[in-house]
């Protein structure tokens, strides 16, 4: 797959959505009563990368504040969603150890991993960062993880919403029906090929998460340094 091929087609689809109205508004985001937790294994940006950011969301909150934005502490790129998020999941159920000792076997010769994020892509309810990396290094432990965790007999639900095979991460989300959505986009197309910085991967984190992994939810489970041998 060209990802960058991909991160525009993805683009020209979403904006021809927000153009006709035809964009999905997330109803959940604002429920008292969603209950999809699951567990991830993901990436932090670094600092500087995330303050590059929030600048480009404080310009479109100045557009439309009603939208959903993620703050600093909850921006992260999905390595794998171990299980994916579903009504009723109980951390209890499940042996923490098991799930750490399959990834800890699955990073075990991965070389470190650089991510560039360059410029921005949509889907039909979000809007995204396009992730770079510097070698097929990330696609290489994804499927380390889908092996392992498939041969464990451990509960995972790997790849059963969809096959990740992209570094993106998920910046805002479509709450309610877009205000000066022209205004909106002119935003969008300031940014579509913006660097917001590059960084080297030097943890992984497991959590436990709510479907928008929103910080009062999530839990950490166990942090993995890069570079295992």
């Amino acid at each position: 797959m060209d990802l960058k091929q991909h991160y525009t087609a993805l683009y020209s689809e979403s904006i021809e959505k927000i153009v006709t109205d035809t964009y999905q508004i997330d109803n959940q985001i604002d429920s008292f009563s969603d209950n999809r937790f699951g567990i991830t294994l993901l990436i932090r940006p670094d600092s500087q990368t995330k303050k590059n950011i929030q600048g480009f969301l404080d310009e479109l909150k100045q557009i439309d504040p009603e939208q959903y934005y993620y703050p600093n502490s909850d921006i992260h790129i999905t390595i794998l969603s171990i299980i994916s998020c579903y009504d009723g999941f109980d951390l209890e159920t499940i042996s923490i150890p098991d799930y750490v000792a399959i990834i800890e076997k699955s990073l075990v010769r991965i070389p470190d991993i650089a991510i560039n994020f360059q410029g921005i892509t949509a889907s039909p309810s979000a809007i995204m960062l396009q992730g770079f990396t510097n070698s097929n290094s990330l696609d290489n432990l994804r499927n380390n993880l889908r092996t392992n965790f498939t041969n464990s007999g451990l509960e995972e639900s790997i790849d059963k919403r969809y096959s990740i095979n992209t570094a993106h991460t998920t910046v805002a989300r479509f709450r309610k029906e877009i205000n000066h959505k022209e205004k909106w986009i002119e935003v969008l197309e300031k940014y579509r090929n913006f660097d917001f910085g590059k960084f080297k991967v030097e943890k992984y984190h497991l959590v436990y998460n709510d479907w928008y992994q929103r910080k009062q939810y999530v839990k950490e489970l166990h942090e993995f340094q890069s570079g295992l041998s």
